[in-house]
């Protein structure tokens, strides 16, 4: 009876237009337009990597001393610029199709061209202001005291320090990627729209379904615990696609515990599915006003998570409600991502798993108690 009652119930619930539209569509097209906004932003501006700089040299006494000057802050993989020598007309071809971030022109003195304001172009103007400095001062000196250059020189070499790229975490630091972490929890989230519908079905005054339910001599039991294994599958299945569609489609860096990926966003649909359980088994408000009901706590879970503004969850930690993002659902659910993803060790992910699964237990204990013993005068 259970195999039959699990099998039906799965073909019942993907009949369910909300969790097509909420589950399956919604997140699809919310992620595309998450990666159309965001997508570009940190890799372009954010993340460090070498300036790519055109060089054109019209003078060649000073361009010998560029190209010391190049090779000297060039020589380790991590260094700040990286120097593409070629004349005016390529350099700006280059410029234009955005192979590059700037040109500068070896004359007399340093000169820079640059397409737009960026921090990168804030470095080459930085870089080109010290050049010409140094090369002042060296020139000077070479006027007033020509014995003393060479300790000049020395003394500018040491002087020279570039912007160094330091990996704080060897996982993912793109910020902008909390909002598809946001995104998984906000499908996980709307799960709950499934959850609500066992716990409303299961009830005589609700639907005609419930009240079939009620008078079936079916353990009561048995029929809520096939109707919740039905939309925990559903569920798994919902967050499964949401996963790969950010991993294949959007092709955003989840990191190199994939397979953990995809367990934490299961267990996040659990969560999801039994908070609609049990707000689904509470009170006798008619389904629409549960609905309603769920959809509102569940935006406003994923608001405090940091869906809309990622500055929210910050906010909150700062406040007097710091507590909250600890039982917050949607910001374990985030958390557990970015642990995951950013940490090398697994204890933050474990604290967030233990508590995702505490609060399944808790939900789906707490709809079994108010739907199982509830009694009708007629039906």
């Amino acid at each position: 009876m259970f195999r039959h009652n699990f099998k039906y119930d799965i073909l019942t619930t993907l009949r369910v237009k909300e969790v097509i539209i909420w589950l399956i569509i919604y997140p699809i097209a919310l992620g595309t337009f998450f990666k159309v906004a965001f997508g570009n932003i940190y890799d372009n501006d954010i993340k460090f990597t070498a300036v790519k700089t055109a060089v054109v040299i019209n003078s060649e006494q000073n361009g010998k001393a560029f190209r010391q000057v190049a090779e000297a802050i060039g020589q380790d993989d991590d260094a700040a610029f990286s120097f593409v020598y070629t004349d005016k007309d390529d350099a700006l071809k280059q410029l234009k199709d955005e192979d590059v971030r700037g040109i500068i022109f070896v004359d007399d003195k340093l000169s820079l061209t640059v397409a737009s304001n960026s921090l990168k172009s804030t470095m080459l103007e930085k870089f080109v202001e010290k050049y010409n400095l140094n090369a002042k001062i060296i020139t000077d000196t070479a006027k007033i005291d020509p014995a003393k250059i060479q300790t000049v020189t020395q003394a500018l070499t040491e002087e020279i320090s570039t912007v160094r790229s330091q990996a704080l975490s060897k996982g993912n630091t793109n910020m902008y990627d909390q909002y598809f972490y946001n995104l998984l929890a906000m499908v996980a989230m709307f799960g709950s729209l499934a959850g609500l519908h066992v716990a409303t079905h299961n009830q005589g005054n609700l639907s005609p379904l419930g009240a079939r339910k009620c008078i079936s001599p079916t353990p009561k039991i048995k029929t809520i615990l096939s109707n919740l294994c039905a939309t925990f599958a559903v569920q798994a299945m919902c967050m499964a696609i949401a996963v790969t569609f950010i991993i294949t489609v959007l092709r955003v860096d989840m990191g190199n515990r994939i397979p953990l990926v995809y367990l934490t966003a299961i267990l996040a649909g659990f969560v999801g599915s039994s908070l609609g359980f049990v707000i689904g088994s509470i009170g006798r408000f008619n389904e629409s006003t549960k609905n309603a009901l769920c959809t509102a706590s569940s935006l406003l879970l994923c608001f405090c998570s940091g869906l809309m503004d990622a500055s929210i969850k910050q906010k909150i930690a700062e406040s007097s409600f710091a507590w909250f993002n600890k039982v917050n659902p949607a910001a374990v659910m985030c958390e557990s991502f970015f642990s995951l993803n950013i940490y090398e060790d697994y204890t933050r992910y474990i604290q967030c798993v233990v508590t995702m699964i505490i609060t399944v237990v808790v939900f789906i204990t707490l709809g079994l108690l108010m739907t199982r013993r509830r009694k009708y005068a007629s039906l």
